[in-house]
């Protein structure tokens, strides 16, 4: 390898792949690195007897449950926001060449022990239980605020800064009750925890915004879509974009040593011998581990089942959040499921991962809340993994570490990272933002997949 790189890429994980792609349509000559023998990373999907690998330790799973072949289970299961960052970054990079996505069914909420459905439409608020005759006036009231709301626009403001009025204050002055606030800081804004409550509105304010503009996509159902055959397919999408561009990809690379100079600089990394020079390295946690430290831990439960979640209109493709104070935890919890409906299972089988921020050593008695929703499952099994973030000042050593994938069931927090790590290596968040945003951009994306990929209950 005398080759010299701009950039050294390590894992195959979907952060790590996007990046790889963004840098190449940059310019950037990059070489992408994986010690394992397929792409993804901790972000795969896995075939039946993959997963059957890593959780049984074995090869045979019993014959009940389908082909192998059939399975594309996630391993970090998430749903993509219609309107999100990640759309943007798809449509900006052009990857949605690569990729076919299907409408996710439906939104829903845990609420004094049952799951509802959050409304998508007028009607379906008006009869929601979520929410009392009297409580749904005020509400309506504070969803005209937000949708009115534009920041560059003071008139919008109703004299408040949210910049500094906290989310607790704003709500506040439209008397809503504690359920409400519960329905709209975590199945509206997405928000994990409660701390939002304290902060700053304006966040708030766009969750909710962004959440009204997906669902705005789509006649009904919710607003996520979700990638046909599972989510490793995004990886791989952008490992094909990097190629086009000039980018060189090599897995199965055992011991990726990074090699650092006197001054503490990156200027390499080390395989089987062999030394690729190089100015920058970017990797997921597990390369770089003496840069990193341990933020938390997630615990989740995979289970294969043959029917829809109870209590979902029979979706075949649904998320539900249920918050914590429903659950008297710290943090929210959530439950993902998708099924054959998006080719990621046999005809007839349903995937569903139950997932939350680890407060105990106990995964299965502290997901129980969620697993009881999922009704009579064929298989199940249980794990932990641990959550880091990097330590290391990227300025000085050119490293640019990723943090872990979290338990929430949606992209947001994902394509974050992967823009600020974007802009600590090109300093260019602007340009990417500038071709990101133009609505033409968005119109020409959902009507593209309204007549190629026959979704139905489009776009207006």
């Amino acid at each position: 390898m005398d080759e010299e790189y701009d950039v050294i890429v390590l894992g195959t994980g979907l952060k790590e792949c996007i990046l790889s792609g963004l840098l190449s349509v940059d310019g950037l000559k990059v070489l992408h690195m994986d010690r394992n023998d397929y792409y993804g990373g901790e972000s795969t999907s896995l075939n039946l007897v993959q997963l059957w690998k890593r959780f049984k330790g074995g090869d045979k799973p019993p014959a009940e449950l389908g082909s192998s072949r059939d399975y594309n289970v996630d391993m970090i299961p998430k749903f993509i926001m219609a309107n999100g960052a990640l759309v943007r970054v798809l449509i900006h990079t052009d990857v949605t060449k690569y990729l076919y996505f299907k409408a996710v069914d439906g939104s829903f909420v845990y609420n004094k022990g049952k799951v509802h459905k959050v409304p998508a439409t007028d009607m379906e608020a008006l009869k929601s239980p979520l929410m009392g005759i009297f409580e749904k006036r005020r509400a309506r009231k504070f969803f005209i605020y937000v949708q009115d709301y534009k920041e560059s626009d003071p008139k919008t403001h109703e004299g408040m800064d949210l910049t500094r009025v906290t989310t607790r204050e704003l709500i506040a002055k439209y008397g809503l009750d504690d359920n409400t606030v519960d329905f709209i800081g975590h199945a509206l804004a997405l928000h994990r925890d409660d701390r939002y409550l304290d902060e700053p509105a304006l966040d708030t304010v766009k969750r909710m915004k962004l959440y009204a503009e997906s669902l705005a996509r789509f006649q009904g159902g919710s607003p996520y879509i979700y990638p046909l055959y599972g989510l490793g397919e995004l990886p791989q999408a952008f490992a094909r974009l990097s190629a086009v561009y000039g980018g060189t990809y090599m897995l199965n690379k055992p011991e990726c040593k990074v090699e650092f100079n006197e001054e503490g600089k990156v200027c390499g990394v080390t395989s089987e011998g062999e030394t690729a020079k190089c100015k920058k390295v970017v990797c997921d946690p597990s390369y770089l581990p003496n840069k990193v430290r341990k933020v938390g831990k997630v615990a989740r439960a995979i289970a294969i089942m043959s029917h829809p979640i109870p209590n979902t209109n029979d979706s075949h493709s649904v998320q539900i959040i249920l918050p914590q104070k429903q659950l008297g935890r710290k943090s929210d919890m959530y439950l993902f499921c998708c099924s054959y409906t998006h080719n990621v299972a046999p005809k007839g089988k349903f995937i569903a991962f139950v997932s939350t921020e680890a407060e105990t050593d106990n995964p299965e008695s502290e997901l129980k809340p969620g697993v009881s929703l999922l009704g009579q499952v064929d298989e199940i099994v249980y794990e932990t993994y641990d959550r880091s973030e990097p330590v290391n000042e990227c300025s000085l050593d050119n490293c640019f570490i990723s943090t872990s994938y979290d338990g929430t069931t949606h992209f947001e927090s994902t394509v974050d990272d992967v823009l600020n790590l974007y802009t600590k290596i090109t300093g260019k968040l602007e340009l990417l933002w500038s071709f990101c945003t133009e609505t033409i951009l968005l119109k020409k994306f959902f009507k593209f997949y309204m007549y190629s990929y026959c979704i139905k209950r489009y776009f207006s």
